[in-house]
């Protein structure tokens, strides 16, 4: 019985439906200009958008030229449409070269998005 109350408490994980990126936000934490193409100087967004009614930890997991520089996890629960947005940080300029964020539900690779800074 407590087996089946506890199933029942749980939320399904998300799913997401598009992986959005570019150089800023909206007020809703969708991404505002949609690019795969940055300068050194540009602030680097991706957004991973779910549709449904769950809760997960969405992961953005950045790479550089094939090697993991950054992972950043974020608890969330949502009751229908949501983005979650996730900021790519340098403590300076972004070196040139190919890049890629994959988006990770649970654990899980769900969306990835290469990209490029010239």
């Amino acid at each position: 019985m407590a087996l089946t109350i506890a199933a029942a408490g749980c939320r399904p994980p998300l799913q997401v439906s598009t992986l959005q990126l570019g150089r800023t936000l909206n007020a809703d934490n969708t991404v505002a200009n949609l690019t795969t193409r940055f300068k050194p100087t540009d602030s680097i967004y991706a957004a991973a958008l779910t549709n449904q009614t769950g809760s997960s930890t969405i992961t953005a997991r950045w790479s550089y030229n094939g090697h993991v520089v950054s992972e950043t996890p974020k608890k969330v629960s949502y009751k229908g449409q949501a983005a979650t947005a996730f900021e790519f940080k340098n403590a300076g300029d972004f070196p040139a070269g190919d890049y890629k964020v994959e988006i990770l539900v649970d654990g899980r690779v769900v969306a990835s998005r290469d990209f490029r800074v010239e």
